[in-house]
């Protein structure tokens, strides 16, 4: 799909940590960093971010976009 338009980077890593893939999620939420898109405005309150709230990763990711832990 991501070929014939624009697909939001924080919905895809959000998928991949509602699968427990911790790495992609990662990925694909610095991607979504990068490029400032819009899904990351709900990364505090999509359940399926719970499996990421305890790693140092999603830590650092909220303090770089300036929100609290």
């Amino acid at each position: 799909m991501a070929q014939r338009r624009y697909v939001d980077p924080g919905f895809i890593g959000d998928d991949y940590a509602a699968l427990g893939d911790k790495d992609q999620a990662f990925y694909w939420l610095e991607k979504a960093y990068s490029e400032k898109a819009g899904a990351l405005a709900y990364i505090k309150v999509f359940k399926q971010m719970d499996p990421l709230r305890s790693d140092p990763r999603y830590v650092d990711l909220l303090k770089r976009m300036g929100l609290p832990q």
